[in-house]
């Protein structure tokens, strides 16, 4: 049999149970305080034994799906804070949906790695960069969220300033900016305000905001507002300045990437060349590239190659990047 064939039947029985396990998850029917509350309005009868029997089934399988999903949340926390990424980056998926859209990624790149009549000591790799693209999302996701928050701050931090100017505290600044500006600081600002009608102290409040936004000019905000409560002073005056100082560091930033887009598109070309060139030469000789795979010379010159690939994108990055 065709082991393309054999590859897009597993394919397709990996996508059907993992539909299954889904729908497994998602009970679509009352749940257990909503079958409650009709008993006790009366309309439901609870001596309904076959339904309550049914009822008792259901959820004793949702238990034990909810236990496999603990047992890979521990998992999880064990080889890296995921929930905190994800917490990051607003994800509208959890954690087990994004190990499942993994897998399917790296299930599909196996696949189109035969489809393209790709070495099989390739297919690993095809599995890997298919299946790190989710991931690759969630970080380009959080990092859009930072830049966002980062843009927005020195707007917030002025409309929190014009609030303590005419009167108002603290909290009620905060609030101005929930209403006032747009996802995600008034989100996260939103939180903060929350958390201390709540009782947890501002400060306190704002710290879980950069656990959250690791931003460093939100943290001089949240370290202005620690002194301000032990030691007292004029906060407005201290966010105006925050504000300037961050205003100007974004000027400065726009000009490093402008000169430094040269070397940025330089890096991106000397990155890409000699993988490009491989696939090419591949498929104008295959037989002379195998070489690579099947010698141990050639695998010492593959690992080479991706030592100094790695190499290089470290220099490259190091010389373009300028910390202001």
């Amino acid at each position: 049999m065709d082991p393309l064939f054999i590859s897009i039947i597993a394919f397709v029985a990996v996508v059907a149970i993992i539909v299954a396990i889904m729908l497994v998850m998602n009970d679509f029917s009352n749940t257990e305080v909503e079958d409650r509350l009709q008993v006790l309005t009366g309309h439901k009868n609870s001596v309904e034994e076959g339904k309550d029997e049914k009822i008792l089934k259901k959820q004793m399988l949702k238990d034990g799906v909810g236990g496999m999903s603990k047992a890979f949340n521990n998992l999880i926390f064990k080889f890296g804070n995921l929930p905190l990424l994800f917490e990051q980056a607003h994800s509208p998926i959890g954690i087990e949906v994004f190990a499942i859209i993994s897998i399917v990624f790296a299930a599909v790149g196996v696949v189109g790695g035969m489809a393209a009549h790709a070495p099989t000591p390739l297919l690993p790799v095809c599995a890997l960069f298919a299946g790190i693209l989710p991931y690759m999302w969630i970080l380009r996701r959080r990092k859009k969220r930072f830049a966002r928050f980062g843009a927005q701050l020195p707007d917030a931090l002025e409309l929190i300033a014009r609030a303590l100017r005419s009167g108002h505290s603290l909290a009620s600044g905060i609030q101005v900016v929930v209403h006032e500006m747009p996802e995600p600081i008034s989100e996260e600002f939103g939180m903060a305000y929350e958390e201390q009608n709540l009782g947890i102290p501002i400060d306190k409040a704002l710290k879980n905001v950069f656990r959250r936004v690791p931003n460093l000019d939100f943290k001089f905000f949240v370290t202005a507002v620690a002194i301000q409560r032990q030691a007292g002073g004029d906060l407005a005056e201290i966010l105006d300045k925050i504000g300037h100082i961050v205003r100007e560091r974004f000027r400065i930033m726009g000009q490093v990437q402008a000169l430094t887009g040269e070397g940025r598109i330089s890096g991106v070309v000397l990155m890409a060349l000699p993988i490009v060139l491989f696939f090419v030469m591949y498929y104008l000789n295959a037989e002379y590239m195998m070489l690579l795979f099947t010698e141990e010379l050639g695998r010492k010159m593959i690992a080479g190659a991706v030592f100094l690939q790695i190499l290089g994108a470290i220099t490259i990055k190091k010389i373009i990047e300028i910390k202001i």
